[in-house]
């Protein structure tokens, strides 16, 4: 008989090929009627700071400051729009990392997705998979209205915490369970867990997956 285990994804070039936060961004501006070189402007200027060395949450931060006063019951239905038309390019989802979730499903584990990305663009996905969990960035609200702040990134060592702490609640152990990740930044999640898998090329996780005998998955081609 098995053992009680849960599986956790993070989901940007992980599950997804693209990008949710940016390219759900770009959706939301042409939503509101704001021209290209808005959404142009917004990208160089978290793109700025991101090559000026500022940690992935404080990049992650300065995104969601672009959502200040937006109803968050909009940008669910702006989310639910965005993925439709995600879905009908037929090239949205990973399809080896997919499979590996489907694995899960089939062998009666749960299925968590943990992103630094938020409801608006996970909420379609989740349901679409029938996971189990997300555990994503939390932007701060009042009255449904965004403030701009954001509760939790849900980036690098956050991802961690929470995957420990759900583990926990739910009475599992984290030996027992599988973690999918792309990016550096998810390795502490990686190694929250006893059987870690890498997604795509990044330079520091292929060395952890070499000297730790971890699985290794493809990731997104190249744009």
């Amino acid at each position: 008989m098995a053992l009680p285990a849960a599986a956790f994804f993070d989901v940007d070039e992980t599950l997804i090929a693209v990008n949710s936060m940016y390219r759900f961004l770009r959706h939301h501006f042409q939503v509101c009627g704001r021209p290209r070189s808005a959404f142009e402007e917004a990208v160089r200027g978290l793109r700025a700071l991101a090559e000026r060395g500022a940690p992935r949450a404080a990049v992650a931060r300065a995104y969601y400051r672009l959502y200040a006063g937006q109803d968050a019951r909009e940008l669910a239905a702006q989310g639910r729009d965005w993925f439709e038309r995600e879905l009908r390019s037929g090239e949205l989802f990973l399809t080896a990392t997919v499979d590996a979730l489907r694995a899960h499903q089939r062998r009666g584990e749960r299925v968590v997705l943990v992103s630094g990305s938020f409801a608006a663009c996970l909420d379609p996905l989740a349901q679409r998979l029938g996971v189990d969990a997300v555990l994503s960035a939390r932007p701060g609200t009042v009255g449904n209205i965004h403030t701009g702040a954001v509760d939790a990134t849900m980036i690098g060592e956050e991802k961690a915490v929470a995957v420990r702490t759900l583990l926990r609640d739910l009475g599992l152990r984290g030996e027992h369970c599988h973690a999918y990740g792309d990016h550096a930044s998810d390795l502490p999640m990686l190694l929250a867990v006893g059987h870690p898998v890498v997604v795509g090329p990044d330079a520091v996780l292929a060395r952890h997956a070499e000297a730790g005998a971890w699985r290794r998955l493809p990731g997104a081609r190249p744009a």
